[in-house]
Formats: structure tokens, C-alpha cells, sequence
């Protein structure tokens, strides 16, 4: 087994420096590791931009750091709606407007074991929907900004890529005719990685490219199954939320945190970071075990061909 190069804790938020005059945007950062990424950016000293759908949930939000950070705290608030490109447009017109540098955007944001196919107002099954196109979007419309502040973006997957087809249906995106809650779910989350490792290709030989890094939060206490999930999901994760088996959201932040902030030299863009214990679903922060799958060339080509069209948007480097 590799050494972990953070030590035998794995890497922690007290690996962070000072933050101060540092700038994070991070979808869906509202509750849990969002919230609690947000928690620990903020209390180092970093700007804050949570891009949410919710208003209310927003405002209670960033009251909540306010009190636990203190009233200084830089945090706030753009309505972004992974779910409609319209409002992933409004919003990155609202960021590249008044958001002066952007050093890492993180995309946390997800839905998860939708219990029946449902669409998003452009008419993409929703999970593939907001986890991979809402961000697909986002990222390519706040690119040059970035590439700008010499930025990142995180991309937080999900264990869920190994599950599965293990592939893009492209023959039935939408799976119209053999939809499955996870099976669906396992498809967006690995429709995020393969974005992000050949975005990394896509970068080779460009002057200042941004550092694209992928995670996963392992299993952690939050509330995503219980916003999106079944009934019987949301009753076996509650049971399994009580065990040793799920962390808290904390930590299941520190992923994210850490491809936010922790020196490039110390992180492989190829790689993909979480917890390093049992199953990866909890334990020390370093780097794990990446299934093959996740970097099918050909496979992440078509995907991005085809997200370019469904999202009516070209990249320009």
C-alpha cells in the first residue's frame, strides 16, 4: 500500500496557509460538505461565492457562517440553477461581472438516486442534467476568468462511477427504456470525471492552463440522498448514516478542500482523491485507487462532443 504523503491523519484543513485575498465559488454550498467547505475556506481567511438555487436556504446559510465564523466573514450569494442552462448562463454573467478572480471553482453540487426519470427544463434526464451538464456549462463559461487568476476547478465525483454500466449510454442518454436510480446516477458522476481528465488533455500545450482535479467525499453524513433519493433509500442511508461506515459532512469536505488549496506540486491532475480507508468511503485524505474505466479516451471524446452540442456551447481555450 503507497504511503500517504500527508501522514498517516492524511491531509487536513491545518495543511491550509492564509487564504486572504483568495476567491472560491462552490456550487451547492448550502448544506452539508459545501456548507462545511465553505466553513473551512472562510475561516482561513478566503472569499466565498456560493452559487445556489435556493434564496431562503442561501440566506440562512450564510447567516449560519456569519455567526459560527464571525460577522467579517466574506461570504455570498449567486442564484444558480444547475437544472436550467438559462440560469447557468445568468449566473456566470453575473460572476464574470462582479466577481473580480476566481482561484478555485468547485463543483459540489449534485442529485442522487432519483427514484423516477424526471428531465430538467431542457428536457436531460436530471441527474446527468445538473451533476454533469449544469457544470459542464458553468466551468466552459467562467474558463477564461480561471485561466485568468491561474484558477482550478474541483470536480467532487462520487465512488458511484464504479457502479453501473461503467459507460456512457449514448445510444439512450436519457435511459428511456431501462431508467435505474443508481445506474443513472453512476453514469453522471462519471460523466463529471471524464470531463475533467480530458479537459486535462485538452489543455496540453496551452499557455497558463488551469489545474483540473477530480475527488469523491466517500460516505458522508449529508443530506443528498434525503433531498433526491427514495423513500428505501433515504431509510438505509438514514441506518447507515448512525455507523462507523459514513464520516460527518466535515470531512467529507476535505477532499474538495484540498484539491482547492494544497500546492500543485503535491497533487496529480490524473488523479483522484478522497478517503483512503475501508472501501474509500472513509478514513485518511490522500490519493485512491482510480478504476480504468474513468479515462476511456474514446469514451470521453463522444462525451464531450456531445456535451458541446446539447449545451449549445464551444469551448475556446
Amino acid at each position: 500500500m503507497k504511503t500517504n504523503p500527508f501522514g498517516k491523519q492524511g491531509w487536513t484543513p491545518e495543511n491550509i496557509d492564509n487564504l486572504e485575498r483568495k476567491t472560491f465559488l462552490i456550487t451547492g454550498a448550502n448544506a452539508g460538505t459545501g456548507f462545511e467547505a465553505a466553513k473551512i475556506l472562510l475561516s482561513k481567511g478566503a472569499e466565498v461565492v456560493m452559487l445556489n438555487r435556493n434564496n431562503s436556504k442561501s440566506t440562512k446559510a450564510i447567516s449560519d457562517l456569519k455567526e459560527q465564523i464571525g460577522a467579517h466573514a466574506k461570504v455570498s450569494f449567486i442564484k444558480t440553477d444547475l437544472a436550467s442552462l438559462s440560469s447557468v448562463r445568468q449566473a456566470a454573467a453575473e460572476i464574470n461581472k462582479t466577481i473580480p478572480r476566481i482561484d478555485a471553482l468547485l463543483c459540489n453540487a449534485a442529485i442522487a438516486q432519483v427514484p423516477k426519470q424526471t428531465f430538467t427544463v431542457d428536457g436531460f434526464e436530471s441527474q446527468l442534467g445538473v451533476n454533469h451538464y449544469g457544470h459542464f456549462l458553468l466551468c466552459g463559461l467562467l474558463y477564461q476568468k480561471l485561466k485568468a487568476s491561474h484558477g482550478r476547478i474541483v470536480v467532487v465525483a462520487s465512488e458511484g462511477y464504479k457502479m453501473g454500466i461503467k459507460t456512457i449510454q449514448f445510444d439512450d442518454i436519457n435511459w428511456d427504456n431501462n431508467y435505474h436510480p443508481n445506474k443513472v446516477y453512476s453514469q453522471s458522476k462519471l460523466a463529471q470525471m471524464m470531463f475533467a481528465y480530458e479537459l486535462q488533455d485538452r489543455l496540453k500545450g496551452i499557455d497558463n492552463p488551469i489545474n483540473i482535479y477530480v475527488c469523491h467525499p466517500g460516505a458522508s453524513a449529508t443530506t443528498l440522498i434525503k433531498n433526491s433519493g427514495s423513500l428505501r433509500d433515504r431509510i438505509i442511508f438514514g441506518i447507515m448514516s448512525k455507523t462507523p461506515l459514513v464520516q460527518s459532512a466535515e470531512k467529507g469536505a476535505y477532499p474538495e478542500v484540498m484539491c482547492a488549496t494544497e500546492a500543485a506540486e503535491h497533487l496529480n491532475q490524473k488523479g483522484y482523491y478522497g478517503p483512503t480507508g475501508r472501501m474509500q468511503w472513509t478514513g485518511p485524505v490522500g490519493a485512491c485507487k482510480l478504476e480504468p474505466h474513468a479515462q476511456d479516451k474514446a469514451v470521453m471524446e463522444k462525451l464531450w462532443n456531445l456535451s458541446e452540442k446539447e449545451t449549445n456551447f464551444k469551448w475556446i481555450y
